[in-house]
């Protein structure tokens, strides 16, 4: 083999190894992002079954009149109660962002939105 034709396959062949360090670079941030939001899709299913557990334990009052008369005459505080109880379970209240994620972050929006019903 001659020293050119070498040195061709040799540079050839670092081109390649750095393309394929690159595609598997994009490919490992790539895994990197589902993970994240698999991990975010599975907290919010985790809460929405708390949520739809807590839904099967009332549902028996439902048809009860003295349980609806009850909701009709529920405080309004108790909304923004439910509201903060959300907030704090790690999902958005704002009418931003309502009902996403929040992932660990604090919202401007959310807080300014609650802070204002406190008031």
């Amino acid at each position: 083999m001659k020293e050119g034709n070498f040195l061709d396959r040799v540079m050839e062949f670092e081109q390649q190894l750095d393309s394929m360090q690159k595609q598997f670079r994009e490919l490992i941030g790539f895994v990197a992002k589902m993970t994240e939001e698999n991990n975010s899709l599975q907290l919010e299913n985790h809460h929405l079954r708390l949520r739809l557990e807590d839904m099967d334990i009332q549902a028996p009052y439902s048809n009860n009149k003295q349980y609806q008369n009850t909701l009709s005459k529920i405080d309004v505080g108790e909304g923004v109660d439910n509201l903060a109880r959300l907030y704090n379970e790690g999902f958005h209240v704002c009418n931003v962002h309502y009902g996403s994620s929040r992932k660990g972050e604090d919202c401007l929006f959310c807080l300014s939105f609650l802070n204002k019903q406190n008031v």
